[in-house]
């Protein structure tokens, strides 16, 4: 076995793969599946901290702590230097990175039955819109993560073109692609000719058209959902006393996966004391009031993540939100979410039209749109996407695969 490996370290699901002849890329991480939600756990209770759906288990079971998630949209803020308190003790964010792509490795090298030490890392082609320096700042903390979690040597890759290598390795002939990855964080696109014969090349980037991307990925269709059809019912958009409105921020605080603990400090509990008292419509108060005091704030964020995922096949779907209180359910619908989203996917739609532009080719070139990344199936993204390439073929990858795999074989090349 070779000490190379390809690390997808996502916003919402995590890979590792390394390439092996006659057997699949990616790795078993967790329960058999080569999926590791990015998820932490500090379990309070038992004083243990556990990782991905074990995690999200523990949440959802009731026990006592505080659940991470999105670990990766940390990267590039101002946030990754800062800390939180955990188990009675100050958790530096960075450290807690560290820690989740050190448990990456574990696993990953536990599969393998052998050690990793270089890696080639995916990364956005953005990790931050509009700031050059701010997006290497968030490259070179990701390079000092992954040092600290046990990698000597380091790479990146940008996640579209890993996706084109994989989807490279299995076709017959030259083909003009774009590379749709719309991921949990952020939407990725890159436009490349792709060939068996390209595939030896060590060197490719004569194959790179353009790459282009924006900071609008799951996560927010998530929390755009959650405002638009959740929060109302907890009192977002409701009135006070005196004719304002109740304060949005902590609303965008909860309907934030990174941002959802602000919600549970006493400064905001006292504030929102205050606020039950002027409310208007003091039911929805007090259910926000309920929820906050539960910490039930990532327990609704997956409710809507689920509701989101379901729109995605589906014209409706149901939210059982009785830990709120008993019978309580929300009705979501297609519609809703289409108009709730309908400006992110305007953005995305924009960034694909001016990589054209950068690459100086017209839509009606492109051979074939390759959909990867969970958030591709969001129907009104898709449908937008492909409707700029109506004569282009539509494939969709391996949705939480493709980049890893690629990355793997990228690996391989490079570090041989």
């Amino acid at each position: 076995m070779s000490d190379v490996c390809g690390v997808d370290f996502g916003t919402s699901n995590s890979t590792v793969g390394c390439y092996r002849p006659g057997h699949p890329a990616l790795l078993p991480l967790e329960d058999g599946k080569p999926t590791l939600p990015s998820v932490v756990f500090f379990n309070a209770d038992d004083n243990a901290v556990t990782f991905g759906r074990a995690a999200l288990a523990d949440y959802l079971a009731g026990h006592e702590g505080r659940l991470m998630r999105s670990l990766k949209s940390l990267l590039g803020t101002s946030l990754i230097d800062g800390q939180t308190e955990v188990q009675g003790r100050a958790l530096p964010f960075r450290e807690l990175l560290a820690q989740f792509v050190r448990e990456l490795k574990h696993r990953a090298e536990q599969a393998a039955g052998s050690s990793f030490t270089r890696a080639v890392f995916g990364r956005p082609v953005h990790f931050v819109d509009d700031d050059e320096q701010a997006d290497r700042q968030a490259e070179s903390t990701l390079q000092e993560v992954a040092r600290a979690a046990g990698f000597a040597e380091v790479a990146f890759q940008y996640e579209p073109i890993a996706a084109a290598f994989d989807y490279e390795s299995g076709i017959a002939r030259e083909e003009l692609v774009l590379i749709a990855d719309i991921g949990g964080g952020t939407s990725d696109f890159s436009l490349l000719r792709l060939a068996p014969q390209r595939a030896r090349k060590t060197e490719r980037r004569d194959d790179i058209l353009a790459t282009g991307g924006v900071h609008i990925g799951g996560t927010d269709f998530d929390k755009y959902l959650s405002l638009a059809c959740a929060m109302p019912f907890l009192g977002l958009g409701t009135r006070l006393a005196n004719d304002k409105e109740v304060p949005s921020s902590y609303y965008f605080n909860l309907a934030t996966w990174h941002t959802i603990n602000f919600a549970y400090t006493q400064k905001v509990w006292r504030e929102l004391q205050e606020v039950y008292r002027d409310a208007r419509e003091r039911d929805k108060l007090a259910l926000l009031l309920k929820l906050i005091e539960q910490r039930d704030g990532h327990w609704l964020a997956l409710q809507v993540e689920q509701g989101k995922i379901a729109l995605s096949a589906q014209d409706t779907a149901q939210l059982a939100l009785d830990r709120l209180a008993p019978d309580l359910m929300l009705q979501l619908q297609r519609p809703a979410f289409d108009d709730a989203i309908a400006p992110l996917v305007g953005g995305v739609e924009k960034t694909v039209v001016q990589l054209l532009r950068d690459a100086g080719v017209v839509a009606g070139a492109v051979d074939t749109v390759f959909f990867t990344g969970g958030s591709s199936s969001v129907p009104l993204l898709r449908a937008r996407i492909a409707a700029l390439f109506p004569a282009a073929r539509r494939v969709e990858g391996d949705l939480f695969g493709s980049i890893g795999t690629g990355l793997a074989l990228d690996a391989a090349r490079r570090f041989g």
